[in-house]
């Protein structure tokens, strides 16, 4: 994200003294990507960042896939998933949906504030089905409500805490990839110097990210983080001496932030328009789109609903938020479901869909969509809520 933004104080000059009124050194720390060749911020510490007094082993939940065998598309439940029971917390109650050596997508429904997590595998985008709280970081403080998306950079030291008396249920899409898994918006949505152009359905003024510096004091304080493993993703719970949250200032293009859905503004045509004018951020091996309450097609002999298309490079996940999907009338398909349609099935509406959207003109849907280049597996919340007959519903 290469919007620079500048919060609490810094040193007029990077890699100089910056004291503290008793005279004592701040601790720089350049958070960065891609080895020094990419986005980065500075951060200033009033500890040391890499003190540890202990770690131990610390296993992430069940992270175990299953191919997609016999190959079918599947409609997987997800409020069924915690049957109206908030999980204990945000991240360590988060269970595998679905994924592939470049991305995770899971579900949580949560009540509990989290332990403080680092991710240092890839980047984080949370979308926020239902609920609002906050995200304490390393960064600062990030207020999210429903419909946000929340990007937590790689490696960033935060804690979700949802507000009081509330439920939250998020969709995590964890980027994976070994090239360095990171999720940002369109690089053709972006100049050569990274601002966002006039065709995006978005800007600037859309991202919000920390405004003030978040500063808390303890000692003895634990940490998870999840990291690479032989498995593929393993954990450590550390102690550190003190708390992480001690940072006075920070300035650069690397950040939390969160963008509403909201905030999208839809591109629509005489014409059916396709998957990509719905992109809102991509990542290594994947897209995401999100699908929004929109005019629709306007051509006299217009089909507003999508025509059949084959996946033949992708696997398709669609997470349907809210609003009635008029593709998917008739199949059970509502807020709280996926549809998995993978590389090599021809998907499209179901049979009469075509027809009854004929002389529509608006859609008031709301879902997001992530397409995979890899194909994907099923994690053990897949194989929990996969009702098994969607598979049948175009042979009615």
């Amino acid at each position: 994200m290469a919007y620079y933004r500048s919060v609490g104080t810094i040193p007029p000059k990077r890699h100089t003294q910056f004291r503290r009124d008793s005279g004592e050194l701040h601790y720089e720390e350049l958070v960065g990507e891609e080895g020094f060749s990419s986005d980065s911020s500075l951060l200033y510490h009033r500890g040391i960042p890499s003190a540890i007094t202990s770690a131990e082993p610390w296993e992430p939940g069940d992270l175990s896939l299953t191919p997609n065998a016999p190959l079918l598309p599947r409609h997987l439940r997800l409020h069924d998933l915690f049957d109206g029971a908030a999980s204990a917390d945000p991240v360590t109650g988060r269970r595998l949906v679905l994924g592939n050596a470049d991305v995770r997508i899971s579900y949580v429904v949560a009540s509990n504030p989290s332990p403080l997590y680092r991710n240092a595998i890839g980047d984080e985008c949370v979308y926020v089905e239902e609920g609002s709280g906050v995200v304490e970081t390393v960064f600062g403080a990030l207020e999210f409500r429903t419909g946000d998306y929340v990007l937590m950079p790689r490696a960033t030291t935060h804690r979700w805490v949802p507000a009081a008396g509330t439920t939250v249920r998020a969709y995590v899409i964890e980027a994976c990839g070994g090239g360095g898994g990171h999720i940002a918006p369109p690089k053709r949505y972006l100049s050569r110097y990274g601002q966002l152009l006039e065709h995006a359905p978005y800007c600037e003024r859309d991202l919000h990210g920390p405004s003030e510096p978040l500063l808390r004091e303890g000692v003895d304080v634990e940490l998870l983080v999840k990291h690479r493993g032989a498995a593929g993703a393993t954990g450590t719970r550390y102690v550190l001496p003190t708390h992480p949250f001690d940072v006075v200032g920070w300035d650069g293009c690397l950040y939390p932030y969160t963008f509403n859905v909201a905030d999208f503004e839809p591109i629509t045509g005489r014409v059916h328009q396709p998957p990509p004018v719905h992109q809102v951020f991509e990542g290594p091996g994947f897209v995401v789109c999100n699908f929004v309450p929109r005019k629709v097609d306007y051509h006299p002999l217009s089909i507003p609903v999508p025509y059949y298309h084959s996946n033949v490079d992708s696997d398709e996940v669609m997470f349907y938020v809210a609003g009635d999907y008029e593709a998917r009338k008739g199949t059970g398909i509502g807020p709280g479901s996926i549809s998995l349609h993978p590389g090599g099935h021809a998907h499209g509406p179901q049979p009469g869909a075509m027809e009854g959207s004929i002389g529509m003109e608006r859609f008031d849907e709301l879902a997001v969509m992530v397409d995979t280049f890899a194909p994907l597996q099923l994690g053990e919340g897949a194989r929990a809520v996969d009702d098994g007959v969607y598979y049948r519903s175009w042979s009615r």
